[in-house]
């Protein structure tokens, strides 16, 4: 038995540095690693097999493994792990921004999972499930015992399939059953609306969908404000934890038509890429500003990198998260779940590693915290998370994440509108936040 774990293993590592592009300059050099490497292995093989033999119960012999796997990745810095099959699959949801379910968001509430909203144009909307509603039960099964991730994984599903979900409405708690066939759901990572003479976009997250959301609310703003009156792009990045590399590339270049985006270097100086502008600046060249606080990071921040660095736009709003690496998500075949490794550090197009240093605003404006939430509204920063990847002695920890709730207390927004007007003037209406809520 121990051979062959050991022979496995020793597939599996041979894999992964192939995977990803290990270059060993001489023959014997490769050999003496490899033996080293074996010998090393012989330390696993034996705890392996004295837990599979001694252990009080009979182990799992798969989730050990899985164990193990996920602690030598943890160990590298904060953002490398093993991902078991099922979490594979939900990543692969999220960045594909599409999945069969009902159409609903929703969250977690005494107990109950209660829809935030129903998303226009989805099953559950046109069912009839409304704002408000409490989810009792999925499939006649009570939801007070399931986590709210729970409940989303068994109302999403095959497209076609149909799923019984019970709802209590009202003050009164009035039970009303809906049976609601599953259909494909879009995430909407981008929001927009005008506001007069300005166009604001909310970017969530970077999926797959977000370029063509951006694209989407730029043509809209053309067509509802005069050329000749319309003021700029007010682009929000606030709480957004980052995604795709490449919807954050094309976001920038919705703005710019030349120039370095980003370039990402890897172990070796042959990984080295650079990612450049094409003619596809879709913006006309109007004023941008560009919202960021402490939970802005990784994609967010190429993109308010970039537009800083070409002086293509005013950063306002508080220092951002600090996320400067690269993750490169490497499958490990059918039911093997899936590596999530850290492999390259990114930099602005001026040479900037914002790695554990964030993005600093060309204007800095704190929120005015209420009271309860004092010393609660800071997120700590890549700098302050253990075994994050150096950068330096001027790291920095800690800065402002919170959004109020209603745009006329937003006094980051407001701050932009009136960079862009020259006025002063409050925005009115309701300003997107970023809730703890899924949609499903």
């Amino acid at each position: 038995m121990r051979k062959i774990s050991l022979l496995i293993l020793g597939a599996f590592f041979g894999a992964a540095l192939t995977l990803l592009g290990t270059h060993v300059p001489m023959v014997e050099q490769a050999r003496a690693a490899a033996s080293d490497t074996y010998r090393s292995l012989n330390l696993f093989g034996d705890v392996f097999e004295k837990i599979r033999t001694d252990y009080v119960e009979k182990p799992d012999e798969q989730k050990l493994v899985e164990a193990a796997v996920s602690g030598m990745l943890t160990s590298l810095d904060p953002h490398s792990s093993y991902m078991d099959a099922k979490s594979f699959t939900d990543m692969q949801v999220q960045t594909r921004g599409e999945f069969g379910g009902l159409g609903i968001e929703v969250t977690q509430e005494d107990g109950f999972i209660k829809v935030v909203t129903p998303i226009d144009d989805t099953p559950a909307a046109r069912a009839g499930v409304m704002s408000g509603d409490l989810i009792s039960a999925i499939d006649d099964e009570s939801v007070q015992s399931m986590t709210l991730n729970q409940a989303v994984d068994k109302m999403r599903g095959q497209v076609n399939t149909s799923v019984k979900i019970s709802v209590l409405r009202g003050a009164k708690k009035e039970k009303v059953d809906f049976n609601i066939t599953r259909a494909v759901i879009q995430i909407k990572s981008v929001r927009f609306r005008t506001e007069d003479d300005v166009g604001y976009i909310r970017i969530t997250q970077f999926n797959e969908q977000t370029y063509d959301g951006v694209k989407q609310a730029m043509q809209k703003f053309a067509s509802d404000i005069p050329a000749d009156k319309f003021k700029g792009y007010v682009l929000d990045l606030r709480n957004n934890p980052g995604g795709l590399l490449d919807q954050s590339i094309a976001v920038v270049n919705a703005f710019i038509s030349k120039g370095e985006i980003v370039s990402t270097r890897g172990r070796n100086a042959d990984e080295t890429q650079r990612y450049v502008a094409r003619a596809a600046d879709l913006s006309g060249g109007k004023p941008v500003v560009v919202l960021i606080n402490g939970g802005s990071a990784s994609a967010s921040e190429i993109v308010a990198g970039a537009l800083q660095d070409h002086k293509r736009a005013t950063i306002i709003g508080t220092r951002s998260f600090g996320k400067g690496s690269v993750q490169t998500i490497i499958p490990l075949g059918q039911g093997n779940g899936a590596l999530r490794l850290t492999t390259a550090r990114y930099y602005t197009p001026s040479g900037r590693s914002i790695q554990a240093k964030g993005i600093e605003p060309d204007i800095q404006i704190l929120q005015d915290v209420p009271d309860e939430l004092k010393g609660k509204d800071d997120t700590k920063g890549e700098a302050s998370l253990k075994g994050h990847l150096k950068n330096g002695d001027d790291e920095k920890t800690g800065s402002q994440a919170y959004v109020p709730p209603d745009a006329k207390d937003d006094k980051q927004l407001n701050a932009a509108f009136d960079l862009l007007r020259g006025v002063k003037k409050a925005a009115t209406s309701p300003q997107p936040t970023a809730a703890d809520k899924k949609a499903n």
